[in-house]
């Protein structure tokens, strides 16, 4: 099996059971009757995410997520599909965290060269009817993909792997964490504030990620992103204990900071602080580094078999997250 599939599906799904558990589902009951009509289009629509992700010919695997696509959209037109979760699916389904929305995404895979997200986000209704915004990706045709607030329909595809929600203004935001399998040697994470306007309509980016706080000072960016060495593990995600978003510091390992395919974690993290509706960037969370040579190692990335254990690189990074929190911050020389 294909190293990259697996990694693409263990990134997008690794969190999947935290939200879309049966706090959600036990919101409203869904009629038997069209429990059963979900149950029985469910089996067809595992077929289709299966063949769309892990088909060998790029035909099949077109073909399969178009019958995905209208298959799906049938099974969502059912009374209370909200509710029902899809957990057979190969796909990446979020509930918000308030419940007010549910964010589905995946991937198509032309060739190693050329991968294509897809999405749809669901609205929950009142009276169980289907409120349905899909998702266009144009990121292959975006020259600068940091430089404006977005729509619906030239959304920066991910495979959104947490979905977090804070308030401004009495205002609610939800900070999404994707996955993107961005070229043949290198791997993107991305980082992206959603709110509804005043039509209700989703809107991606806006003047969220601040640098105020640094000593160099860079503009407020719609929208974060860190490219990262194709076979690296790297941690971009939201600590509640600490109420920050943590970022892996990364640097190149050939001392090439122009060649972003170089770049690995060096044991240090950044973060993000929510505060006054922005995300204030902070330069070094902990003052502590890894040991020299303790970088990520290949047995960390590759089971024995080759491939990607992406909840065995999650929980090793978790360790080494566990270890900077608890490490004093070291003694300041004297005469500072």
């Amino acid at each position: 099996m294909n190293n990259r599939i697996i990694k693409y599906l263990s990134a997008g799904l690794l969190l999947l059971a935290t939200f879309t558990g049966s706090n959600h589902l036990q919101a409203q009951k869904i009629a038997a009757a069209d429990k059963a009509v979900l149950q029985k289009k469910e089996d067809s629509l595992q077929l289709f995410s299966a063949r769309m992700v892990f088909d060998s010919i790029t035909a099949n695997r077109f073909r399969a997520d178009s019958l995905f696509v209208k298959s799906f959209v049938r099974a969502l037109l059912v009374k209370n599909s909200f509710y029902y979760p899809f957990d057979s699916l190969n796909i990446s389904k979020l509930y918000a965290p308030d419940s007010s929305f549910r964010i589905f995404t995946w991937q198509m895979k032309k060739d190693e060269y050329i991968y294509h997200q897809k999405g749809a986000i669901q609205m929950q209704t009142k009276d169980g009817s289907l409120k349905l915004f899909p998702l266009f990706d144009v990121s292959m045709f975006t020259r600068n993909p940091m430089d404006s607030v977005r729509t619906r329909l030239n959304w920066i595809g991910a495979i959104y792997y947490r979905i977090i929600q804070k308030e401004h203004n009495g205002k609610k935001y939800y900070t999404l964490f994707g996955f993107d399998d961005f070229s043949v040697n290198s791997n993107k994470k991305w980082m992206e504030v959603l709110s509804f306007n005043e039509k209700g309509e989703p809107v991606f980016g806006g003047p969220f990620f601040s640098y105020k706080d640094d000593s160099v000072k860079k503009p407020v960016q719609p929208r974060f992103s860190i490219q990262y060495k194709k076979e690296a593990r790297t941690f971009l995600n939201y600590d509640p204990e600490l109420d920050v978003i943590l970022v892996d510091h990364l640097i190149s390992e050939s001392d090439e900071p122009e060649k972003k395919w170089t770049y690995i974690p060096d044991g240090d993290y950044e973060a993000f602080k929510w505060q006054n509706g922005q995300w204030v960037h902070v330069n070094k969370l902990f003052n502590q580094m890894r040991k020299d040579g303790d970088f990520p190692k290949e047995a960390l990335i590759y089971d024995d078999a080759g491939n990607a254990n992406e909840r065995q690189l999650e929980e090793a990074s978790q360790r080494n997250l566990e270890k900077a929190k608890k490490q004093p911050a070291p003694p300041k020389k004297k005469g500072n």
